[in-house]
């Protein structure tokens, strides 16, 4: 199953650049395809800080690009609640993601971060 970048999924959800949009839209739907953390984590920085598209729309688009039938990623569990706490808190995405295998896979995060702390303890 081949891996998708950044790229690819960006030109999905943005369709600013109408040969590469077309090619993305190929490649999903014509293969099964791998979507990381790590590239869900680029995409959301990427329209979060370039483009300024607000956290509970970013958290929509994920979520409908990963209910796509052919894209493969890793504990939907834990993606579904890290795209939830994104919308409510003022963490990075990353720190959701740690937050969200903490709660819902019962992995201890060890942080320096005082937010992501914060929220670990309930707070």
């Amino acid at each position: 199953m081949p891996l998708v970048d950044a790229n690819v999924i960006l030109r999905l959800l943005l369709r600013d650049d109408t040969e590469m949009s077309e090619q993305a839209v190929k490649v999903i739907s014509e293969n099964k395809v791998t979507l990381r953390y790590e590239v869900i984590a680029e995409v959301v920085y990427v329209l979060q800080k370039v483009y300024g598209i607000p956290r509970e729309e970013i958290s929509a688009a994920i979520t409908r690009v990963i209910s796509l039938e052919n894209i493969e990623t890793e504990n939907a569990d834990v993606l579904s609640e890290a795209l939830s706490v994104f919308t409510k808190r003022n963490l990075d995405f990353v720190d959701c993601l740690l937050y969200s295998f903490n709660v819902v896979k019962g992995e201890g995060v060890f942080s320096f971060d005082k937010k992501l702390n914060a929220l670990l303890r309930g707070s």
